[in-house]
């Protein structure tokens, strides 16, 4: 799968180590968590929206004339905001399934 907006890019640092599967610790803190891979694209999104909002500003004031590239930083941006969207659903979905178990 290829990821043409770098966003997922540190997921291979995040999978565990083959030596610390089964450890109750999960192999100490070698790496980035969930928390800090998440908080590190929130802030990539944002800076893409940032990113969007300027180039749509400036070819309405004239200072730019390239229609393409104001395209393209504003599809970069949506595309990357219904990514996010995603994987909140998914989250919300195996947390309302966590809430549904049985203890």
């Amino acid at each position: 799968m290829t990821d043409p907006l770098g966003l997922l890019g540190s997921v291979s640092r995040i999978q565990p180590r083959p030596e610390s599967i089964g450890r109750p610790d999960g192999g100490g803190a070698q790496g980035p968590t969930f928390k800090d891979a998440l908080m590190r694209n929130i802030d990539e999104i944002n800076r893409l929206q940032q990113d969007a909002t300027k180039a749509v500003e400036d070819l309405q004031t004239g200072k730019r004339t390239d229609v393409e590239g104001v395209m393209i930083a504003t599809a970069k941006a949506d595309m990357a905001f219904k990514m996010l969207q995603g994987v909140r659903n998914q989250v919300m979905r195996a947390y309302e399934e966590i809430q549904q178990m049985r203890v």
